[in-house]
This record gives structure tokens, C-alpha cells and sequence, in this order.
């Protein structure tokens, strides 16, 4: 090669889950018209104004099949459908709907530039719960829901595009008193939005500007489809399903109907493939290389596992091993498929952190980032730096939906004298070395393991009643005749593609304890639909049990730090010295709270939450995060008590000025019990409630969750579904555990 630089290669992932209903054919969720509108188009045509800076996108095939159907009018679409419907004919229901719902947008981003937006969401309020949503409907006028209407579709367009567009850019400045016609007249400008995305997306691949990549159709993790043993590899103590599920003929089946489609969309074949969630093992590689995919990407976890070697890293996050920045290939029967692995803090300070920095400073951070990859190199231009992450969820949290971060970062690596932006496929064509890898570790993006998608008792659930319905439509095609297989090609055919669209991975990722959102019970609900369906194509009656919830609120999580002995702390705000909490039990973020949780909006404002007991009291202590302290910020918290009886702790916070009341539930309504007096705050927030208050005796189990509003900090609950479980101390407490 010639050319000496660097090369860097981003690659977008673009991926919603198949929101529609195989029942009614309807949308319940509406994240791929809004994605449509806000990220999609423009992703790719913002590389116009940049074409050096040449970029991967993978775009998943079900998220293809779903804007097809958007852009040609005949999507049916729950969120949609009441965005049409006259504010004057909306039924109690509709509206207690809308102000639910209305107001999934960022707070600091999208709602509060329109001060309208922002007047509304102040009058329902910071929760949305379905009860105070009912409390709240008399509130609200036929003006507000007409409004409210307009201005959450509105706010999900891509800035540039509103700006472009005279009649968007006008609805937006008038920002409220909006009219029936300028509504059903922003809501015709979707569809029109939606219909230009993929056509860009060729443009932009037969200008020589991108590369399209796919992944299997419906998004399954393939590892798991070709053996769900493979789990075991990261994890040997994870419990899985009751059935081994070992078919990877249905993971050949996924990656064939996508490709399919692909060519269809794009006018040729696809060349390398993000597998879904940068999931790989041995067993899939055959099935990819047989398809003719001549690269695959994952992370580089999965690299490090693999090569049975760390990737080491300075205090600062800089990678100063170059063995990550190398193309590998590995043999698969007789074929080889390359092989790239993403860096994983640069792909995380794009999705996570530079939201929360000045555009200039973010892209400057990233752009010196890679100039020390460059400089640390002995050949640049034989190296690669691979940038992977989801291509949608990130903007909503930057300003300007990320436009002017991207700008910012794609300026500086234009015509950059020692990085050069590249296509994935653009630079194994150019370069032909490959390091060659003997094993590929099985895991995934996350933590190089699965446990996101199977262990927990609800995945496991789920890939059991995949497994059963499998079962079912394989036993009842062996019993069929020749000439009944023909009469009934269409229905099994119908029926193999419920069990396909099961086996995507979204599923998976909202039940257990990892993940929850607004929409928990959309999808629990969604999957389970095609599931029945199923059997219902094969004319059998679906099993009661399917229609039983897989996903629980009712479920208990015993915290990973438990206390060790008594404790008896002062309640003053401060942590007083070393012992005071020292035998307490804990609840960290990472486990209990809802940073990775898309309803979250801010950053939160709870570090981790310290519980322990006397002999007589229960205490908490909450701890800020780190760069809050000191908080003078207004803040408040529900501790919620739902059993030995139902009791709750309701207080606010703001510095050093701490108010709390008790409240308790008798007859099904609450009674305010007075005031809890011991409550302190400062570096920390302390407070301590009897066990009598509680009706909780020696040995008893107390189970509470805890709401956290942060007002512009964002909402959070611990644990983020089901409930926590304290376990009072019985009168041995101090000696079973110095026995220990």
C-alpha cells in the first residue's frame, strides 16, 4: 500500500425488533418510524458533505421488511393511529394512552426546547405510572392532547430535515395551537421521510461512499441457535433450558432469507455480516462461510479470549496492544472468513460518554485517541481500527441529535494527513495480510459471554417454548402426506416463520433482571403471540401456559452484599469513620439501578444505597455519585415496603435539608403516619425507621423497592422490576456469621 495512514473503520448498527403483532398485523411499538425520521436517513447522507469519510452500516433484515412497510403507507401503527385520531374523539383510555406514552423523548434534548412540550410534561408530572396517569387525565384539556399529538412525532424528525422543510420547520417554530390539518400533514411527511431512507442507503454504497453488511433476518443470537451449550464455555455454572436447542439449520435458514432480502434492497450480495450482538463461535462459521459472507466483526473481548491474551490499556483508556488493531482470518471447512474486533472504549465513548461533553471536545478526544494508535504502529497502514456500535439509540442524548458531534469528528478526519476513514471490505481488498486464528472464543459483545440471553429463569422460558412449539410444527409435518405437505405449504410456512421470529434476540434481552423499559409487557406479550401462532397455523391448540406472562413485576432479588452484623450508625449525613457501615449490606448501580435502561433520561443521581440493622431499626445510607458531591440539587426518593405490611417512606432532599414522611396502607388507602424524624443529609443521605414501624420481627422477611426521581437527573428504580429482599436479623445474627 501506498497510502501510509491509518485506517479507521465505523460501522453503525442499525436494528429495531419486529414490533408488529402476528395477530392483528399491528405496530404496539413505534421506534422504527421514529428511528426512520430521526437517524436513518441522515446517518448516511451527512457523509455527502464528507465522502473521504468512507463508513460501514449494518442494517438488520427485519428492520429492512419493517421500513418497506412504513414507506409504503400500509403499516398499521397503535402510536400512530391515536396520533390521527381528532382530539375531540378520544376515548379515556386513548388519552390516559397519550399521556403515558407522549412524552418518550429526552427530556433535556427534545422536550424542553419546546416550551410547550416541556408545559405539558410538567403538568402530568415525572412519573408514569398508570395510576397517577389517571389522577392526571382531568388536568389535561383537548388543546393539550392535540398538541401533545403533534409535538411527539414532531420532535422525532431529524433536526436537518425539519430545518430543510419549510412546512416542518414552521410547525416547529409555531410550536403550539396546532391545528387537525397541520397534524395529519406532519404525520403524511413520516411516510415521506421513510421512503427516502433505503433508496439513500444504494445511493450511497454505488457512490462508493458506504458498505451495507447484514446479519441473520429476524436478529437471533446464532451461537445459541446452533447450540445453546455454548453458554457454558464463559459461564459452566449457568443453569439453562431443560432442552439442549441445537439447530443450526435454522441459523443457515435466518442468514439465507436475509441475504435474500438484501439483494432485493441493495442490487447485489452482502459482504461481510455484524452477526447480532457481535455473537460468534466455531459452530456458526460454516453456515457464514457457506452463504459466501466474507467477513464477520465482534469485540474484543472475544479477540482477547480467543488469543488467551489481555488487551491492556493506560489510565486513560488507550489500547497499547496492536494485536487488536489486526485483520485475522480463521478457516471454516475448507473456506476462510476474516475477521475484525472492535475497540471497545472507543465504540463506548461514542455511545455512552461524548453525549455529556462540547462536540469540539468529544471529537478532539477521539481524534487524538487515534493519532496514538497511529504513532504507537510500526505499519499504520496494515492496521485497523474497527468503531462498532448501535447507530440509533445514542443521538436522542446528544445535542443537536448528534449532528454537531458528527460534524465536528468527521471534519477532523477528513483528509486527516495520518487516519483514513474506510469501508470495511475497502480495506481487506487493499490489504491481503490476515493473523491466523486456530479457535474463536463463543460470547458476545457483552461481557464475552450470553448471559443476556439465556440462564436467567425467564430466558430460559423462553427458549423453552421455542423448543416445545419447534417440536410440535416439526411432529406434525412428519405426519403429513405428500399431498397434505402441498395443501399446506402456505400455513407451515407461516408457521416456520413464527418460530424464526422467536428466536430474535430481543426477546431475550428484556426479560430477567438486565434490562426493563416501558414496554416490558408489549414484548413479553408479542412473543408469546408467536409462539401460539404456531400452533395455531397447525391447527393444535396453543398450551394455557403461553398465555401466562413469562415476565414477572413479582420477583424477588436478594442483594449481592448482604449485612454482616448489627450496625448503628449516626444519622447525620456524614460517613462519621470507617466502621460505621462497614458490616452494612449494598446495593450497587450497576446491579440495581437503570443506567443502561433506554426510560432513563439524565444521568441519575445515586451512586449505591448501603442498608444494615440494630436490633430494633433499619437503616439506609445513599451515596451520591462521585463527581455530585456536594449535591445541592432538589431530589426526592419513595422507599416502597410491601411486605410484612405495606408501608412507605416518601422524602425529599435538597443539601442539607432533608424531609421525610411515613405513610401506611390499611383498607387499601394510605394514611399519612407523620413525619420520620431521623433523616440527615450531606456528603450522604441517612436515615433510620423501627422495625415496629414496619411490623417486621426477628427473622422476618422484609421485601421494598425504591424509587429514585432525580428530576432533571432522570428516574430510577432499584431494583428496576420485581422487588428487593431484606432479611431481618435474627437474635444469633452476630455470632452465626463470626461462626462463619
Amino acid at each position: 500500500m501506498t497510502d501510509k495512514r491509518l485506517n479507521i473503520a465505523f460501522l453503525w448498527h442499525m436494528h429495531q425488533p419486529l414490533y408488529k403483532d402476528p395477530a392483528t398485523g399491528e405496530y404496539t411499538l413505534p421506534w422504527v418510524l421514529f428511528h426512520a425520521t430521526k437517524d436513518y436517513y441522515d446517518m448516511a447522507a451527512i457523509l455527502e458533505e464528507f465522502p473521504d469519510v468512507h463508513q460501514t452500516f449494518n442494517v438488520v433484515p427485519c428492520l429492512i421488511e419493517q421500513l418497506n412497510e412504513y414507506s409504503s403507507g400500509k403499516a398499521l401503527d397503535k402510536y400512530r393511529e391515536l396520533s390521527k385520531k381528532p382530539a375531540s374523539r378520544l376515548t379515556r383510555d386513548d388519552k390516559a394512552f397519550i399521556i403515558q406514552y407522549f412524552f418518550q423523548a429526552n427530556w433535556d434534548y427534545m422536550i424542553k426546547p419546546l416550551p410547550r412540550y416541556w408545559e405539558l410534561l410538567k403538568k402530568r408530572g415525572v412519573t408514569d405510572s398508570k395510576d397517577e396517569i389517571q389522577h392526571v387525565l382531568r388536568y389535561f384539556t383537548e388543546e393539550d392532547y392535540q398538541d401533545l399529538q403533534v409535538l411527539f412525532n414532531l420532535v422525532w424528525i431529524d433536526p436537518v430535515i425539519r430545518d430543510k422543510d419549510p412546512f416542518l420547520s414552521s410547525l416547529y417554530s409555531k410550536g403550539a395551537g396546532f391545528t387537525e390539518a397541520e397534524k395529519l400533514e406532519l404525520l403524511d411527511k413520516q411516510i415521506e421521510i421513510v421512503g427516502t431512507v433505503l433508496p439513500k442507503y444504494r445511493e450511497m454504497m454505488e457512490k462508493g461512499i458506504i458498505e451495507v453488511s447484514t446479519t441473520p433476518y429476524y436478529h437471533p443470537i446464532m451461537p445459541l441457535l446452533c447450540d445453546s451449550f455454548s453458554a457454558k464455555e464463559a459461564m459452566p455454572d449457568l443453569t439453562l433450558p431443560k432442552e439442549r436447542f441445537m439447530h443450526p439449520e435454522d441459523a443457515e435458514r435466518q442468514i439465507d432469507k436475509g441475504i435474500a432480502l438484501y439483494e432485493q434492497t441493495f442490487g447485489r450480495k452482502p459482504k461481510g455480516m455484524w452477526p447480532s450482538e457481535g455473537s460468534v463461535s466455531m459452530d456458526i462459521l460454516p453456515i457464514v462461510t457457506g452463504a459466501g459472507i466474507e467477513w464477520l466483526a465482534s469485540d474484543e473481548e472475544i479477540l482477547s479470549n480467543s488469543l488467551k491474551r489481555p488487551i491492556r490499556r493506560d489510565t486513560h483508556g488507550n489500547c497499547y496492544d496492536p494485536f487488536l488493531y489486526k485483520a485475522y482470518s480463521i478457516d471454516a471447512d475448507g473456506k476462510k472468513v476474516s475477521l475484525l474486533f472492535r475497540d471497545h472504549v472507543l465504540s463506548d465513548l461514542i455511545g455512552f460518554d461524548y453525549a455529556k461533553m462540547d462536540a469540539e471536545a468529544a471529537s478532539n478526544d477521539m481524534v487524538t485517541r487515534l493519532v496514538h494508535i497511529y504513532d504507537m504502529l510500526e505499519e499504520p497502514e496494515n492496521h485497523i481500527v474497527s468503531i462498532i456500535l448501535d447507530g440509533e439509540n445514542a443521538w436522542e442524548h446528544f445535542k443537536n441529535d448528534g449532528r454537531d458531534f458528527l460534524t465536528a469528528l468527521y471534519s477532523k478526519l477528513s483528509g486527516h494527513h495520518k487516519l483514513r476513514c474506510v469501508t470495511i471490505s475497502e480495506f481487506l481488498e487493499d490489504n491481503g495480510y490476515r493473523e491466523g486464528l486456530n479457535w474463536l472464543y463463543p460470547g458476545s459483545w457483552i461481557s464475552h459471554n450470553f448471559k443476556i440471553w439465556i440462564g436467567h429463569v425467564e430466558d430460559n422460558t423462553a427458549w423453552d417454548y421455542i423448543a416445545e412449539a419447534r417440536g410440535a410444527l416439526v411432529k406434525h409435518e412428519e405426519s403429513l402426506k405428500p399431498s397434505e405437505l402441498e395443501e399446506k405449504k402456505d400455513a407451515l410456512a407461516q408457521a416456520w416463520e413464527e418460530v424464526y421470529a422467536a428466536e430474535g434476540s430481543d426477546w431475550f434481552w428484556w426479560y430477567g433482571e438486565e434490562h426493563t423499559s416501558l414496554s416490558d409487557e408489549h414484548f413479553d406479550a408479542l412473543f408469546r403471540k408467536h409462539i401460539k401462532r404456531v400452533y395455531t397455523l397447525i391447527d393444535l391448540e396453543p398450551p394455557d401456559h403461553l398465555e401466562i406472562p413469562i415476565s414477572s413485576e413479582a420477583k424477588g432479588y436478594v442483594p449481592p452484599i448482604v449485612p454482616s452484623a448489627f450496625i448503628k450508625p449516626s444519622i447525620d449525613g456524614l460517613v462519621s469513620n470507617y466502621f460505621e457501615w462497614l458490616s452494612a449490606g449494598r446495593l450497587e448501580r450497576h446491579y440495581f439501578g437503570s443506567a443502561m435502561h433506554r426510560e432513563l433520561q439524565g444521568n441519575g443521581v445515586i451512586e449505591g444505597i448501603s442498608y444494615g440493622f440494630s436490633k430494633d431499626s433499619l437503616f439506609f445510607r445513599f451515596d451520591y455519585l462521585e463527581e455530585l458531591v456536594p449535591f445541592e440539587g432538589e431530589w426526592s426518593f419513595t422507599v416502597n415496603f410491601l411486605h410484612p405490611k405495606p408501608v412507605k417512606i416518601t422524602a425529599s432532599v435538597k443539601g442539607k435539608a432533608p424531609k421525610a414522611r411515613l405513610s401506611v396502607k390499611t383498607d387499601k388507602k394510605w394514611t399519612d403516619a407523620g413525619p420520620l424524624n431521623e433523616i440527615a443529609s450531606d456528603t450522604v443521605v441517612e436515615l433510620a425507621i423501627s422495625l415496629d414501624a414496619l411490623g417486621a420481627s426477628k427473622g422476618d422477611e422484609i421485601r421494598l423497592f425504591i424509587n429514585i426521581d432525580g428530576n432533571e437527573r432522570g428516574m430510577e428504580r432499584w431494583p428496576v422490576k420485581g422487588f428487593l429482599i431484606f432479611q431481618v436479623p435474627a437474635e444469633d445474627f452476630e455470632q452465626q456469621n463470626w461462626i462463619v
